[in-house]
């Protein structure tokens, strides 16, 4: 166990650790779902919980892609300084932090309903074969919008002990967004994808991904206006989902053009505002 120690870097890169984003891409749905079932009054006990939750199952969930992915990693500029690709971590090392992991995540689990304990597996299973899915599908980025979505539905279980329409409809919107982020990240590694014989939404839209993009993005305020509705929100939410609207169509067309992968990633990235903005307008509805 010492490797924690005196490899630390690799096993904070492993985890990702310097780059959170992804994180708050699986946090803020949740904390949506959160507020709505809590009718904008969750418990500090709740937040504490799916923050720590979202934080241990996504680090758990690089670690899983990594495993799975080293060789492919190994012949990727952009990736093959990974620690399993470049042989830093073993994979005796990799697996030892996903048990710990893994571990922390059930922990957190356990202080809350039984309800939410079961859900919990589906959440384990969607993230266990999101990496093996780019195998076999040109839809990886779907199981990807899954197993970033099941938080979703923990959290609204974990406040009302039951599930109901709403949580669904907040599900359906960002799977649709996370395929659609996830379809731009893809963007960045077409070409690499493409010799090494793994599949995404990239490849199988081609100069069309703009276009699919987009219309997962459309599908996104449609899906989430669809959901405020049925938790009767009102103009603070619905102001918030008009500036989604904005982003996503700008982002769209700026998809249009061939463009760098520095330009790609800065575009990935900024969904992170997507998060924030709607639970701005979330906030604002409830307390406002």
């Amino acid at each position: 166990m010492m490797f924690l120690w005196t490899k630390r870097h690799a096993v904070a890169r492993l985890m990702r650790l310097e780059k959170q984003y992804g994180t708050l891409l699986l946090l803020f749905p949740t904390l949506w779902s959160l507020i709505v079932a809590s009718e904008g009054h969750p418990s500090f006990k709740h937040l504490i919980i799916f923050v720590l939750g979202s934080f241990f199952m996504r680090s758990a969930g690089c670690v899983m892609n990594d495993m799975a992915d080293y060789q492919f990693d190994a012949k990727v500029d952009r990736t093959k300084e990974r620690p399993l690709a470049a042989k830093v971590l073993s994979m005796k090392e990799a697996l030892i932090v996903l048990a710990g992991l893994l571990t922390c995540a059930l922990i957190t689990v356990l202080f809350l309903n039984r309800f939410v304990f079961l859900l919990s597996f589906a959440a384990l299973f969607f993230a266990l074969i999101y990496p093996f899915a780019k195998r076999v599908t040109y839809l990886p980025q779907i199981v990807l919008g899954i197993a970033f979505s099941w938080g979703i539905i923990l959290a609204w279980a974990a406040v009302r002990n039951s599930l109901s329409v709403t949580p669904f409809l907040i599900l359906l919107a960002n799977l649709c967004w996370a395929a659609g982020y996830d379809t731009v990240y893809a963007l960045m590694d077409r070409e690499d994808d493409l010799k090494v014989g793994v599949k995404s939404t990239a490849i199988l839209f081609g100069e069309k991904s703009w276009l699919a993009v987009g219309g997962l993005y459309a599908l996104v305020v449609f899906f989430l206006v669809l959901a405020g509705r049925f938790a009767h929100l009102t103009a603070g939410y619905y102001a918030a989902i008009g500036g989604v609207a904005f982003f996503f169509l700008f982002q769209s067309l700026k998809l249009r053009n061939t463009l760098p992968r520095e330009r790609l990633f800065v575009l990935f990235r900024s969904n992170v505002w997507v998060g924030v903005l709607v639970l701005v307008g979330l906030i604002f509805d409830y307390y406002a």
